[in-house]
């Protein structure tokens, strides 16, 4: 299986059941095929000026080819002005587990 095939996408969120919400549609849109949600603290700086928050990460197995539409259904349901939206690369995994994550993403291909 081509490992390249498969990434993480993630972004944070201030508001916990926004981030249910994203996590849901992204599933139900079958682009992940699972979503972790973890409280955080982001350190950052935005408009010139140094900030602390407690957020929400939202991790998403994805197909790379699906970045795309993964990170318009993100911005769809995001509150931020200029939302994290990035695409981590899988360098290896659990074939059974890749294969699951590619049966779980088909979407009539």
């Amino acid at each position: 299986m081509d490992l390249s095939a498969f990434c993480m996408v993630q972004t944070t969120i201030d508001d916990e059941l926004r981030a249910h919400d994203i996590a849901e549609a992204l599933i139900e849109q079958k682009l992940a095929a699972c979503v972790q949600i973890a409280p955080v603290t982001s350190v950052y700086v935005w408009k010139g000026a140094p900030a602390s928050e407690k957020e929400f990460l939202i991790s998403a197995k994805a197909r790379t080819a699906d970045f795309a539409a993964v990170a318009a259904a993100i911005r769809e349901l995001h509150s931020y002005e200029t939302p994290e939206i990035i695409a981590l690369p899988i360098l290896t995994g659990d074939a059974a587990y890749l294969d699951w994550a590619r049966q779980a993403t088909e979407r009539g291909e």
